[in-house]
């Protein structure tokens, strides 16, 4: 058997509607599984089904409320009878010297980045130990790793991300349930087009400083999503693993 094959799995992906989310959902849908993508904008949600083919929905939904994060999970459950895949992938970023921030920026990239993977998870939790064990995939960065100084706050909530994420592999071994992250690097995505056009000079760095020579692209995600949610990683957990063209590990 092939140990990629996601045929008979159920996956739910926040923020699939763009990015690197609908990247990642891409892979899982054409490894053949079942996709939920959950996503406020459902215009965004309607054509990232659309593009996937195949058995997909979407759900209108906002992760930082728990309500809905819950409602996310029982929706993706009622169409598809199960959940054996979630991804958590929704995230925001401001940009600005740390110094600049306001609470209130700094609590809104918290809650997004970090508060709210805390919640899909939990509520993925009893849906996955009924089926017998789960995959969660959650989404670092490069700056889990080193910092960045025009996103303290996204920087930040992405180191926490791989602690929650070791801890919840952890805590949740015994029910069969892996946790690993994904640290993508520079992807050409909505959210980099817009630190390239606020920050001069960015695209010449990034060029510089990858080994690979180029900007990832959403897809590039999408074969390590598929590794983390199949039966091939079903001994691996609790890691952490860079998807970045070589960048972390340059020194330029």
């Amino acid at each position: 058997m092939n140990p990629f094959d996601l045929k008979g799995k159920v996956a739910l992906v926040t923020g699939g509607n763009g990015g690197i989310g609908l990247g990642i959902a891409k892979g899982l849908a054409r490894a053949g599984a079942d996709v939920a993508i959950a996503g406020r904008n459902e215009a965004k949600n309607a054509a990232a089904v659309k593009s996937l083919g195949g058995k997909a929905i979407g759900i209108a939904a906002d992760v930082n409320h728990s309500a809905q994060v819950k409602r996310m999970v029982a929706d993706t459950v009622t169409a598809f009878g199960g959940l054996d895949i979630l991804v958590a992938n929704a995230g925001i970023n401001i940009r600005k010297p740390p110094q600049d921030y306001t609470l209130d920026e700094w609590r809104l990239v918290i809650d997004t980045n970090l508060n709210s993977v805390f919640a899909c998870c939990q509520a993925a939790y009893p849906e996955m130990r009924r089926r017998g064990g789960g995959k969660i995939v959650t989404i670092g960065s490069m700056t889990s790793i080193f910092g960045l100084a025009l996103g303290s706050a996204y920087a930040s909530t992405k180191g926490a991300v791989v602690q929650l994420s070791k801890s919840l592999a952890i805590a949740w071994a015994k029910d069969n349930i892996q946790v690993n992250s994904i640290l993508p690097g520079w992807i050409d995505t909505d959210l980099t087009r817009g630190a390239r056009a606020q920050i001069p000079g960015l695209n010449e760095r990034v060029l510089q400083g990858t080994p690979a020579g180029r900007w990832g692209e959403p897809l590039d995600l999408a074969g390590t999503a598929v590794f983390f949610c199949s039966r091939a990683s079903d001994f691996v957990t609790g890691t952490a693993l860079p998807v970045d063209g070589g960048y972390s590990s340059s020194i330029f």
